[in-house]
Formats: C-alpha cells, structure tokens, sequence
C-alpha cells in the first residue's frame, strides 16, 4: 500500500469518525492541558450558571423600576411591586422574584460606557477593554482552574452552553479549542431535547449504532495498524462519545424524568426548560453553565416584548433560585444574571421605533446570588431617571474578581496560556482600583 493510499484512507477514517461523532466526540478529543493552579484561598463557590440576556435587558422595567419618572420613562409599566425583603422593590411583571429576593442582590450602578454590542459582551465576560489579545471570557477560565486539568470527570465539558454561542466573540479567546463552551444546540423545551453530537434529529438509537457497526467494517486501515497511537487517540474519542450518545450523560440531558409539577414550574419554554437543565448539570458537577437567553434586543416595540419575556424570565428565574435553595446547591452556586448592556431609560416612541429602547451601556443593572454572595442587598443606585449612576459604580471587572475570589481563583495570578505569554488572570488591582472594586458588601 502506497503513502498516497494511506493518507487517502486515514482521511476517510477521521472524516467518517468525525461525522458520526459530531460535536460530543471533538469536545472530548483535544485534552491537551494547559497547566493551570487555582489559589489557596477556600472557595465557596463551585459552580457558575450565567443567565446571559443576550442584547441587553431594560433595568427600568426589571430591578431598577423608576415610577416617578413620567410616562416618557416608564410607559405603560409604571408600577413596582414589594418584595419579600424591607424596603426592595422590583418590576411589577416580576412577582414570582419578588417572593426570592432574599436569595439574591441587585447591583444597580453596573457601567462601562459602551453601546456597541461585540465591545460591550466582551467587557462584562472578560472584565477587559478590547485589545490586541483576545482574552477567554469567565467560563472559559472557569474551565481552565476547575475543568480536566484539575479532577473534573463530569460526564459532559466543563462548560457548557445553552443552546447556542453568543457570536459576539470567541469566548474561549487565547485558550485555543479546549477552552470554548460545548454548545448544545436544540431546545429543551421540546419534547425530545436534541443535543448536538448526543442526540441526532430523526435518527434512531438502532440506527445509531448500525452505523458504528458499519465505521469499523469499513476501518480496515485501522485493523491492520495495532498500536498506532494515532488510532487509539480516535478510539478513546469514539468510546467517549458513544457513552455520551447512550450512557449517563443521555440520561443527564433527557428531562422527561423530572416531574410535571416541577417542570410546569420552570415553565415549559426555553428559557425555563433550560434553566432546569442548568440546575442538572450543575449538580450532576458541571463547574460552568450559560444559558443564552435571546430576545432582549428590543428596538421597536419594547412594550409588548416585555408583556411576553418577562413573564417567562420571571418563571424560570425564581424557579431556578428556589429548587437549587431545596438541594441545597445554592450556597456553592453563583447564579449571575445580566447583559451586556442596559436599554435606553427613555423610550423612543417616535417611528420606526414606535416605544422601543436603544442600548445603554451608562447605566444598568444585574443581579447576583449564591456561591457566597449575600441575598436581599442592593449594590449601588442610578438617579431619579435610572439615567446615571448616583453611588458606588461597579464595572465589569470588579464583579467578574469577586465571582472568581469565590470560586478559588486568584484573580492577580498568573493566566497559563499556550502562547507562554506572562499574563494575570485579570489585570492588577493596583493599576486600575475602581474598574477592580470587589463587591465587599455582599461577599
């Protein structure tokens, strides 16, 4: 056998692997580690579920309400509603987190003065200003402190997102392959949650295995070349994958065996079948999970959106904080909400807006809970117009050092990358002392 054939063979070897196995075998195929040590100070927190509201939520009509601001701020939404802690009111279409929170904190003096998507995302998941590196975002240097490298053996990738990237960026940044989120794809609000690489859209699990049968009658390349380490790197990959596709991570991905109540709860929508799924994964020891949650980019008609998102964040949300307080997960679990930006506190009610809000990066709002931050506190304020921020601003940088403080993660350490570059997980504190203030009120 000539080289031109064998080269032609293994290449038909690793195309067919490849599109058999999907995303869930090339997640679990590149485990070279770049060597990272976490810091020695106790950690509170294992784990991060990010609710990411993907084009930028309105803190006026959500955490940070302004009644008395006239109808040319509030709309139609003009009313605020008492939570179950003294002296915290929130948005009026958000009862069922009225009734939670004590379990979390607003920070409503969040700002970076950006308006522009891509740079907005990536301050507030990196905690850095655009430059010439791209740096890995928060699950990614999650996953790098707490992934493979350091006795993660989850049966799925240390981070995981739900369902799909945000696009703004490469969220895994320097890192390289390793690092970046393994994307679900689907809907677990369908009936079957269809996982890329997992679970295949109109192929059966007979079919499925057929099919394997089928790669290694056709692997005589393989066969002959015992040993070849090339080989059994691919086998290793395939073995993985397949127990993905039919063993317990199948089962951690099927929600068909939590309860009606507790799914009806939840709500059976995206957004709250997937943050039922995030609760899974974060108890099954899954130390990074995303939900993007789209439909917050609202430019026209913000009104009516919100008479149909909020709601159902308001389901989710709430559910979410109260079934991990019941497994008792929350107190090693952050649960960190927010966007990139805020919306324009005032309405744009001429056309083609017709009531919509622009993005805001001046002033805005998000909320936090769990893995050792405290409950029922406000961080900071905006003024009578939600406008400005009136005391204590905090950028992106300062939270994204807490949350890390409280994973175990020195944020002054050294970030180990495959380039040998001599970087901080962030940049020190010492040269940039308010972009870096730690939410000390509320760890």
């Amino acid at each position: 056998m000539n080289d031109q054939t064998t080269r032609g063979l293994i290449t038909r070897r690793a195309a067919l692997k490849q599109g058999l196995l999907g995303a869930a075998g090339l997640a679990l195929l590149d485990r070279r580690p770049v060597l990272a040590k976490a810091t020695s100070r106790p950690a509170s927190a294992k784990a991060v579920i990010q609710i990411w509201m993907w084009g930028g939520p309105s803190h006026i009509d959500t955490f940070d309400p302004k009644p008395d601001a006239g109808h040319d701020y509030c709309g139609p939404l003009n009313k605020t509603i008492a939570t179950n802690v003294d002296g915290i009111r929130i948005g009026e279409l958000l009862p069922l987190l009225a009734k939670q929170a004590d379990k979390y904190s607003i920070i409503r003096s969040m700002t970076h003065g950006v308006n522009a998507h891509e740079t907005a995302s990536y301050i507030v998941q990196t905690g850095r200003k655009p430059g010439r590196l791209v740096y890995p975002c928060v699950g990614a240097v999650v996953s790098l402190f707490k992934g493979y490298d350091h006795g993660y053996k989850g049966l799925v990738p240390p981070y995981i997102v739900l369902t799909e990237t945000q696009g703004r960026f490469s969220e895994a940044g320097f890192l390289g392959q390793r690092y970046k989120p393994f994307a679900t794809g689907g809907n677990p609000g369908q009936k079957r949650f269809v996982v890329e690489g997992i679970v295949a859209e109109g192929i059966s699990d007979e079919r499925q295995r057929a099919r394997r049968e089928l790669l290694h009658k056709l692997d005589s390349l393989g066969s002959a070349m015992p040993g070849d380490s090339r080989f059994e790197q691919l086998d290793r990959c395939e073995k993985s994958a397949y127990d993905m596709m039919f063993g317990q991570a199948r089962k951690l991905f099927d929600l068909s065996d939590e309860k009606d109540e507790i799914r009806d709860r939840y709500g059976r929508n995206t957004f709250g079948q997937s943050c039922l799924m995030a609760r899974r994964l974060v108890e099954s020891g899954v130390p990074y999970v995303t939900i993007n949650y789209k439909g917050w980019d609202t430019h026209k008609q913000h009104f009516e959106a919100m008479r149909r998102k909020l709601p159902e964040m308001d389901a989710g949300f709430a559910t979410l904080l109260q079934d991990l307080t019941d497994r008792a997960l929350l107190d090693s679990t952050i649960v960190w909400w927010g966007g990139e930006f805020g919306r324009g506190p005032k309405v744009q009610w001429n056309p083609p807006w017709n009531g919509g809000r622009s993005h805001y990066g001046k002033c805005f709002s998000t909320v936090v809970a769990g893995g050792g931050f405290k409950g029922g506190r406000v961080v900071g304020a905006s003024d009578a117009k939600g406008e400005e921020v009136a005391q204590r601003p905090v950028h992106p940088r300062g939270l994204i050092r807490s949350m890390y403080e409280l994973l175990g993660i020195d944020p002054d350490g050294p970030l180990p990358n495959p380039k040998g570059l001599d970087l901080q997980v962030l940049p020190s504190s010492k040269d940039d002392q308010e972009n870096d203030s730690r939410l000390t009120e509320i760890m």
